[in-house]
């Protein structure tokens, strides 16, 4: 009995370590023109590019970002909309059910 479950297990071994081998070629059959890539994509750099440039800052901006006007007319516009929400929740929330 032991011996057929051994015999049992090798396919399974088998496959696992082929799964195991062929993983670790992975990169290498995406880049076969048959398997991986279609014919009309961009060829892929050689080299992994590096990491991007964290510490280069942008220029700083000459003008504001935003007049003082245009931020006062956008709070308002704002402090309008979240006050029509609340009027609307106020007025759609059910009636709390009376005490018997």
């Amino acid at each position: 009995m032991a011996v057929s479950r051994i015999i049992r297990l090798w396919p399974i071994a088998a496959l696992c370590a082929t799964t195991i081998a062929l993983g670790g070629c992975s990169t290498q059959i995406a880049d076969m023109p048959a398997i991986g890539l279609p014919a009309d994509a961009p060829e892929r750099p050689k080299e992994a590019g590096g990491y991007l440039p964290v510490h280069d800052l942008p220029p700083d901006r000459n003008e504001e970002v935003m007049k003082p006007a245009e931020l006062a007319k956008i709070q308002a516009e704002l402090a309008a909309a979240r006050d029509r929400q609340a009027a609307a929740a106020n007025s759609a929330a059910p009636a709390k059910p009376a005490k018997k």
